[in-house]
């Protein structure tokens, strides 16, 4: 089986079967195929397209291209969940404790932030001794105890991936839907979970800026996972404007305890319910969405979703005296407030100046080397359909250095737009995809 005759059969509008793309991802993991005519495959994968079978078939293979989790020693349903990203996104560390205080296991690699903000794993890290590099036993065994674990990805998990991705990444070639749909999918499957449930992003501050987009998107991963065995559930949510009013990492983890407490953004709390709702369903609590919502309601009220983050922070060397005293987080020593240039309604906010504006107070990676400032970000005090009066505070910045605090300041201002007449916000939850 010769690349060259892959190649040609793809650049004329061909099907490759299972094992053509089995062989092409192995021989190209393993170096016997060269960038360049894997490239030249991207690129006629990006103008031809691929079918249904063909996604599922690429997706299996990248994530059979390394180690693959066997999380069958641990007892029950295991559900993970899966963030397309976004502005102040900080949702996994309410919704997992939330889900794992009903009963259901939470099984989860997570990764390191790349843009506006740190990723899970940096935010996890505000609390002191928390730490992600653990075994996979120990993984496995946390879960069994505490019901949630969460490690990062190692290297060996579909290391396709990560080679593919780069190439996609100078050739123009990220933008196919099929390959996106492969990349995360792959990752999902190889983690070892039984069931998936999906957060889809859109608008501004997504990297699917469309609904049909994030619908389309959604719809390929729900039919890879269910195809592949794995029960998976898609919501297509709201990025138009940051999630919560918190965008920085410490920041963001300090709005997740409030929300754990039953305080927290009416936005976030709803996501988190949805999200939960879904995971309860899917991994088999129950079947009725208004049973499986109350039950992740209560968690909030009762306080038990709170005390699953102390033990789950507990059980991987982080201090969950932190959970119960966030005001002991680190804290940045500048805090301005940015006030309204003008009465009137927010009409929009331009979500990735946001994150954007945290990303130049050091809150995000440029690079992947580059040393994140936990402390720093943006408390937003407005949000699209809020009325606001000229001087008002529309968000506070946190921050270290003066001049950085300043050039986000003007970054946040032109987020904003103003109406005169009442303006509606935008709908969270777009729809949901089986």
């Amino acid at each position: 089986m010769r690349m060259y005759d892959l190649l040609l059969k793809k650049r004329n509008g061909g099907r490759l079967t299972r094992d053509e793309i089995g062989h092409m991802v192995s021989q190209y993991t393993a170096g016997q195929i060269p960038d360049y005519q894997m490239s030249a495959m991207m690129m006629a994968i990006y103008f031809r397209g691929m079918n249904q079978e063909e996604t599922l078939y690429l997706t299996e293979a990248m994530a059979g291209s390394g180690d693959t989790l066997d999380l069958s020693s641990i007892a029950g349903v295991k559900v993970d969940k899966h963030s397309t990203g976004g502005v102040g996104d900080k949702t996994s560390l309410a919704l997992a404790p939330m889900v794992a205080a009903c009963g259901v296991k939470v099984a989860k690699m997570s990764g390191r932030g790349l843009g506006h903000t740190g990723g899970t794993i940096d935010k996890l890290e505000s609390f002191p001794g928390f730490s992600t590099e653990i075994s996979t036993a120990q993984f496995i065994h946390n879960v069994n105890k505490t019901g949630i674990a969460i490690m990062g990805q190692t290297k060996e998990l579909a290391p396709a991936d990560k080679m593919l991705y780069a190439l996609r990444d100078v050739t123009a070639t990220v933008d196919n839907m099929s390959l996106i749909a492969a990349s995360i999918m792959s990752k999902k499957l190889a983690a070892g979970a039984d069931a998936i449930v999906l957060d889809v992003k859109t608008g501004s501050g997504a990297f699917m800026k469309t609904e049909a987009d994030a619908f389309a998107l959604a719809e390929e991963m729900v039919r890879i996972g269910n195809n592949a065995g794995r029960k998976t559930i898609a919501a297509v949510t709201d990025m138009d404007q940051p999630l919560g009013f918190a965008v920085g990492n410490t920041l963001e983890v300090k709005e997740a305890i409030e929300t754990l407490h039953g305080r927290g953004p009416a936005d976030f709390e709803q996501l988190c319910v949805t999200l939960g709702t879904l995971m309860l369903m899917a991994g088999g609590l129950t079947e009725d969405t208004s049973q499986a919502e109350q039950m992740i309601r209560a968690t909030l009220k009762d306080g038990s979703a709170l005390q699953k983050l102390a033990e789950f922070i507990e059980s991987q060397g982080g201090d969950s005296d932190y959970v119960y005293h966030p005001d002991r987080l680190a804290s940045a020593p500048i805090v301005i407030a940015v006030p309204a240039p003008q009465d009137g309604y927010i009409s929009r906010i331009t979500c990735d100046e946001i994150g954007l504006s945290s990303l130049v107070l050091g809150g995000g990676r440029i690079t992947k080397e580059s040393i994140i400032d936990l402390s720093v970000g943006i408390v937003l005090s407005k949000k699209p359909g809020d009325f606001v009066k000229a001087d008002e505070p529309l968000a506070h910045i946190h921050g270290n250095d003066p001049q950085k605090v300043e050039e986000a300041k003007l970054r946040l201002l032109q987020a904003y737009a103003f109406r005169s007449d009442p303006a509606e916000p935008p709908t969270l939850i777009k729809g949901i995809v089986k």
